[in-house]
């Protein structure tokens, strides 16, 4: 059998084995390893080890002793060579940091090293004397009472308080510059009555007080105004005659508009420099309030559109009223993003009282029985009642079920509040003396939620009128409750709806499209 060649015999032994059963000889153990070599092993793995790092032989080191080595090495940076023997200690059998050894004539952690010296304290007096006894309350000697940056950290602080600085400056900008535009041709008729002048041609008695006794549903568009460049945030209508129509808008301008004959755009007001949130008439109709973003508060003349005041407390004003009594016209409320209702006197242009009972910004104020009272509503999900002047409320309404109303309407005959809830209903609270909810009349079937909607009331009381945030105008019979009507009033958000008092079917839009339209 020449082909085979020569055959190994005798056993092999695994390399890795550790323990031989039996006494195999010197060729066994020693002969060289079979198989070919891995050409891809390091150095380091293939040399013999018994652990990851190499070979470990073993030491015979006490616990204790292993111990003190490592934590002396690990915080003053040497240790013991346990190569040497221990008996013939020099400086080279230090490993690591050798010179710190020798300084610290090679202690271990659990050796003590030279005493620390103990920072004296001021004598204290005697204990018998209560008031001059300082005892272990005394200051230490070398202790320093004041901190004082050094030269650098000077510097740095410097540097951040002038930023401060700027960046505060930036913030409170000087109120914009107030101008006005008339948009028709003479401000005075040919008998120099201006545009405030009720019109006695409309076909219907606007300066009677008598409301239509019988109101119907608005079925198509009559009009519609246009010019604001961006959302219309309120409206309100000129008071008792209702000719005319004062809108705000988010492109920081407010507009007058006639609301019979050609339906011109009269007059702007441009002075805010950012988005108007609200505006209020006063009695008269010959001033008018407005809130915007800009954090001001000012007052116009209706008629020659001059900026007669302005107020504010640097805080965003959210709602703003006139005091709808006739001896208190020169003082106004705010409800603020910081809570607190605010109440200034036009006159002297200061804050005369302030309402700070509100657990979030004030989202409206409305006056209730006979303008003695009024009532605040919050993002705290709350209904507060005050007296005038007392800021204190007498009332608090908050149930868990409740959400926040960020717009409430008295009715025409004062008896009721519609509140648009934020769970998409209009709820009705009493408004004569105990502001109960009235569980009966709950208006819903429209989608608001997250939307300020302004509710409105028929002149009759036959009617409850609100947008929606599909633009929709919804329209609710008050004895049933039931949703009678709707239409598609706006691209967006219809944010405000409002019942012309002298008519029996009009009704005034305004919507985030920037449009504002006339129903009939």
């Amino acid at each position: 059998m020449s082909w085979k060649e020569d055959v190994e015999t005798g056993t092999h032994l695994d390399p890795s084995l550790k323990e031989v059963n039996y006494n195999p000889n010197y060729e066994t153990m020693f002969a060289p390893e079979f198989g070919p070599v891995n050409p891809f092993k390091t150095q380091q793995m293939s040399a013999p080890r018994n652990m990851l790092s190499g070979y470990a032989e073993p030491a015979h080191v006490n616990d204790f002793m292993f111990e003190q080595q490592r934590r002396t090495f690990s915080t003053f940076g040497y240790a013991l060579d346990p190569s040497v023997d221990s008996s013939q200690v020099s400086s080279s059998s230090y490993i690591g940091a050798v010179d710190e050894a020798e300084k610290k004539k090679g202690l271990t952690v659990f050796e003590s090293g030279p005493k620390k010296e103990k920072r004296k304290r001021v004598k204290g007096g005697d204990a018998s004397e209560i008031d001059t006894f300082l005892g272990p309350w005394a200051k230490f000697q070398d202790e320093k009472d004041v901190a004082k940056p050094s030269e650098e950290e000077q510097k740095e602080l410097d540097e951040i308080t002038a930023k401060r600085q700027k960046r505060g400056k930036n913030e409170e900008e000087s109120p914009a510059e107030e101008k006005t535009i008339l948009h028709v041709k003479d401000a005075y008729d040919y008998q120099g009555r201006s545009y405030l002048h009720i019109p006695q041609d409309v076909g219907i008695n606007l300066r009677s007080a008598d409301t239509p006794d019988k109101c119907y549903l608005p079925k198509k568009q009559l009009h519609v105004w246009t010019g604001h460049t961006k959302g219309v945030s309120a409206i309100r209508l000129f008071p008792a005659s209702g000719h005319l129509l004062l809108s705000c808008s988010m492109d920081c301008k407010i507009k007058l508009w006639e609301v019979y004959s050609d339906r011109r755009c009269l007059r702007t007001f441009i002075g805010h420099s950012k988005a108007v949130r609200d505006i209020c008439f006063n009695n008269t109709g010959s001033q008018f309030l407005s809130a915007a973003y800009d954090r001001y508060l000012k007052l116009w003349d209706s008629e020659t559109g001059q900026c007669i005041s302005r107020f504010t407390n640097r805080k965003v004003p959210y709602c703003v009223k006139f005091n709808p009594d006739e001896e208190k016209q020169n003082l106004f409320v705010a409800g603020m993003s910081d809570k607190k209702i605010v109440q200034f006197d036009v006159r002297s242009g200061e804050v005369v009282q302030e309402y700070d009972r509100h657990l979030g910004a004030v989202n409206t104020i409305t006056f209730v029985d006979e303008n003695r009272r009024f009532v605040s509503t919050s993002d705290d999900k709350s209904l507060r009642v005050w007296e005038w002047d007392i800021p204190v409320d007498f009332k608090y309404i908050a149930e868990p079920s409740m959400h926040s109303m960020p717009a409430v309407t008295l009715s025409p005959n004062g008896k009721w509040l519609a509140c648009q809830s934020m769970d998409n209903q209009i709820l009705i609270f009493g408004a004569q003396n105990r502001f109960r909810l009235n569980k009966k009349k709950v208006f819903k079937g429209h989608m608001v939620a997250g939307y300020a909607c302004q509710v409105d009331f028929s002149p009759d009381m036959s009617y409850v009128v609100s947008g929606d945030a599909d633009g929709k105008l919804n329209i609710w019979d008050w004895k049933t409750t039931k949703l009678y009507h709707r239409i598609k009033a706006h691209e967006k958000v219809c944010i405000s709806a409002l019942w012309h008092p002298h008519e029996t079917s009009k009704v005034i839009t305004c919507g985030w499209d920037g449009q504002i339209k006339l129903w009939d």
